[in-house]
């Protein structure tokens, strides 16, 4: 167990005040269940923007983005070059103004305006599942590593952490949120910067560390160049830690995936919707892009240095000593590594394996092969480097990606369950304080609800593998119903409810009769028989998402054509062709959204090109 100092309690204990704090000082503010919700559509848009990114900022970003770096290397950082930017360019220039313009309170609410009433609950319910779903990843990372870090049990664990978190919110709804979420984001900055700094130090730089993964590459059967590299060995999935080929990733990946969520996920949408006008609303995801790019350096590399990091070097303060165990029954802490170091085979750095949770060995592949707890490799490197204090605050900056990315699918939650499921089904024409407090009780009900997905979360060694699935099977398809409706007035209500179905069914049945190697028959895949395997569970998942998408593109162009659409002029502010141009005139023309995003396309460009 890891011994923390006076002072590293100290500065997690001024961060829960403040959190807190924040919270107790809005609730004055929050008056009508807009406030609540919405808040009041009244901040400004480098508070928006900075929330935007912070709330998908969650603990399964930086915890599960550090396993990937660990598993995957540097092309992990295809899910921020390739899987967020240019989607993120996307809803600032095309998408946010028909939401912010059609004043719907939320996603879902705007497919009720385009389409019709079946299609908003269809989406409605399928939002909160994943919500809840997301939020019970956050709180699976966190207890794990409370459990880790101070030796908590891990039910006990995330049941602390989920009361943390739905005080805050009960106080003081989306404004509390979003403001804490900002706080968070620098917390997150300034407690993984020295991280990054002291890993590469110890291994003698960039260059070291593409040395050093070289020899892993070579070890795991990979070319020197596999773990540093981003695109130079994405012509065959066989040719990358990845498992994927070019086409599976742009496709899988860069377009129906990151279009999916961050175009049409509420939790995101939320924030601009939040901004004091549309030219705002509009920056937001662009003015998030910026430290969007910049991301991988912070929350990638941490786990691309675990895999390679001597198990001695590092700085330690007395009684905060890792040691060796590989049979120990107590906790993970105990572990460094149990994969062999002698030479060619790969070494495991300071990455712990799995455990068995009924004997403490560690667990093993169906090749032999121990299976590494990638999920721990970024709180490794915490505890491998940070001397007391500096600890504190990695300790804290993990406390705040966990809150900021539970929190947004918390009031994301409540604002759909009660907008678009409660209002609209339950309790239409209540008074508004009845709107307000059921918002309240919705924010204690999912927090219950994400606590039982926690242990679902639990069953996947890479949380971000199990995540990803969740978008496959929701957000997929129903990018292609957003896209459809959004650029196409031909679309009708019918055709947009049978192809969300279509697609969520046809995802269902590809990951059915799918399983990544070496993964048995269940939650991961193949419960329908196993008719084809994929190189890794990230593969399996892209492949799944592009069958989803497909799948309702098609199925909602059929049926549109055989129903009958609505009136052009019911389209007005809904549809591409139907809706004026927006001009940003109020603005200097460097803070107008087209500005901003040529920038970051060009940046996002030459990153890739780098990293090639």
């Amino acid at each position: 167990m890891t011994t923390l100092g006076w002072v590293d309690y100290a500065v997690m204990l001024l961060y829960f005040v403040f959190v807190l704090g924040i919270g107790a000082a809005l609730r004055r503010y929050v008056r009508t269940s807009e406030d609540f919700f919405l808040s009041g559509r009244s901040i400004p848009a480098w508070v928006t923007g900075l929330a935007f990114i912070s709330a998908n900022l969650g603990a399964q970003e930086v915890i599960g983005m550090g396993a990937s770096g660990a598993k995957y290397g540097i092309a992990t950082s295809h899910f921020y070059w390739i899987g967020a930017i240019p989607a993120m360019v996307f809803i600032g220039l095309f998408m946010m103004p028909f939401y912010y313009g059609s004043r719907a309170r939320s996603v879902p609410e705007y497919l009720k305006l385009r389409f019709d009433e079946k299609t908003r609950a269809l989406n409605a319910v399928s939002f909160a599942i994943m919500t809840v779903f997301s939020s019970g990843i956050s709180l699976y990372a966190m207890g794990k590593l409370l459990h880790l870090l101070l030796g908590w049990s891990f039910d006990l664990s995330i049941f602390v952490a989920a009361g943390v978190v739905l005080a805050y919110i009960f106080l003081g709804g989306l404004t509390s949120a979003i403001y804490n979420e900002v706080l968070q984001f620098f917390l997150i900055v300034l407690g993984f910067a020295p991280l990054v700094f002291l890993g590469l130090r110890a291994v003698g730089g960039w260059s070291g560390l593409v040395a050093r993964l070289a020899d892993h590459a070579t070890a795991t059967g990979f070319a020197p160049g596999a773990y540093t590299r981003s695109w130079a060995f994405m012509g065959h999935a066989s040719t990358n830690p990845v498992g994927v080929e070019w086409f599976g990733l742009v496709m899988g990946l860069g377009f129906v995936l990151s279009f999916g969520y961050w175009c049409t996920d509420f939790l995101v949408v939320q924030r601009a919707m939040a901004a004091n006008s549309m030219t705002a609303a509009r920056r937001t995801p662009l003015i998030a892009a910026f430290p969007k790019m910049l991301f991988p350096f912070l929350v990638i590399l941490p786990g691309m240095l675990a895999l390679v990091v001597s198990p001695t070097s590092g700085v330690r303060q007395e009684g905060q000593v890792i040691t060796t165990s590989p049979t120990s029954t107590t906790s993970p802490t105990s572990i460094t590594s149990t994969t062999s170091t002698t030479s060619g085979a790969p070494s495991a750095g300071i990455v712990p394996p799995k455990l068995d949770p009924r004997t403490g060995a560690p667990l093993r592949d169906a090749a032999g092969g121990v299976v590494l707890d990638y999920d721990l490799a970024t709180p490794m490197m915490l505890l491998h480097f940070f001397p007391a204090g500096l600890l504190g605050l990695g300790l804290t900056a993990l406390l705040a990606s966990f809150m900021s990315g539970m929190a947004g699918n918390v009031t994301a939650f409540n604002t759909v369950w009660t907008y678009d499921l409660y209002q609209s089904y339950m309790r239409p024409g209540a008074p508004d304080t009845h709107y307000l407090a059921m918002g309240r009780f919705a924010t204690v009900a999912g927090v219950a609800i994400s606590i039982a997905a926690a242990y679902v979360a639990a069953s996947f060694n890479n949380i971000m593998d199990f995540l990803q699935l969740v978008f496959a099977f929701v957000n997929a398809p129903l990018f292609a119903t957003f896209a459809l409706g959004m650029f196409w007035k031909r679309t009708t209500g019918h055709a947009a409810f049978t192809g969300l179905v279509a697609g969520t069914l046809a995802a269902a049945l590809h990951h059915g009769l799918s399983l990544p190697a070496g993964a048995s028959v269940g939650v991961k895949g193949g419960y329908l028989g196993v008719v084809t395997t994929f190189p890794s569970e990230l593969a399996q998942t892209f492949w799944t998402a592009i069958v989803a998408w497909t799948t309702c593109f098609v199925v909602t162009i059929l049926v549109s054509l055989v129903t009958r659409p609505r009136a052009p002029e019911e389209l007005r502010g809904l549809v591409y062709g139907l809706t004026p141009k927006l001009v940003d005139t109020a603005v200097a023309w460097f803070q107008r959204p087209v500005t901003l995003a040529v920038v970051v396309l060009v940046v996002t460009v030459i990153l890739n090109a780098v990293f090639f």
